[in-house]
């Protein structure tokens, strides 16, 4: 009996087998020859970033969706758009625009108040015990499920690649991105400039040209006190004094900034801004 050796590629659903005489296959090239087919590893699924249309700030993205909403209808037929695909694209863009334009900016209060709060408690007066805020959702919003936002980019890119989709439709969606390019955030940064003042020290700072894309600058000083970098201010206007009282000796004060998009930091820090204050 003839022994058969198999390859440890062989494959028995291979068609290029020859199961008369198992010996034998053929080769690239032969009559008859079918590529083998070949599966692809698996790929990583990779989370949708946010499209050049779509604004950074909170305030425009807000303009955007009311927008694309009010406009996504008048568009439905001629890009042939289900019933039921524009209806729950009108749900998404309301639930955002009461999240980012109603809920949030309440969030942001609060935590203001809160902060204010710790402050009271720690050096505050008074003679009757600390009342503490709450913190209450603003009326309005029906919500949906998540990833409204993914949901939103996955009709626009089905919107964008449809024949029917002409370039005065795209713009009165507001599909089409703004021309000026956003900062490469892995080197972008403030760029601080410190100098004494009859109140205090300036500290100054700018947007760069790219205030499109920025919302806050957070500013952190060190005063020489074993401290380290602390909050001084969030600042949404450039240009910022600060009003500490000058210490009565020469201190070193030291300043950072890193830009800021909503409540997230974006981009690197600033280098360190050095004064000599007091003396």
């Amino acid at each position: 009996m003839k022994t058969i050796t198999l390859d440890a590629g062989f494959r028995f659903d291979e068609p290029n087998n020859r199961w008369s005489d198992p010996s034998y296959q053929l080769e690239p090239g032969d009559p008859g020859y079918v590529s083998p087919t070949i599966n692809p590893p698996p790929t990583k699924r990779r989370h949708m970033t946010r499209n050049r249309y779509y604004p950074a700030k909170a305030a425009d993205q807000v303009v955007w969706h009311g927008n694309f909403r009010n406009k996504l209808p008048d568009h439905a037929t001629t890009l042939a758009l289900a019933a039921g695909t524009v209806t729950a694209a009108l749900a998404d863009c309301d639930w955002l625009i009461y999240l980012l334009g109603t809920w949030l900016p309440a969030v942001r209060t609060y935590s203001e108040s809160s902060t204010s709060a710790i402050t009271e408690a720690e050096s505050g007066t008074g003679s009757t015990p600390q009342t503490l805020p709450t913190f209450t959702a603003p009326a309005g919003g029906t919500p949906v499920n998540p990833g409204a936002l993914d949901r939103i980019f996955n009709l626009v890119q089905t919107i964008r690649i449809n024949p029917a989709c002409t370039d005065v439709i795209a713009n009165d969606l507001g599909l089409f991105g703004a021309e000026q390019g956003a900062p490469d955030w892995d080197t972008f940064g403030p760029v601080l400039k410190v100098s004494r003042a009859p109140a205090g020290v300036t500290v100054g700072w700018g947007w760069q040209g790219k205030r499109p894309f920025l919302d806050q600058c957070e500013i952190q000083v060190d005063r020489g006190d074993g401290q380290g970098f602390v909050l001084l201010t969030i600042d949404t206007t450039p240009g910022y004094n600060d009003t500490e009282p000058i210490p009565a000796t020469p201190t070193k004060w030291q300043y950072r900034a890193i830009y800021r998009v909503g409540d997230q930091r974006l981009g690197q820090w600033s280098a360190v801004a050095t004064v000599i204050v007091g003396g």
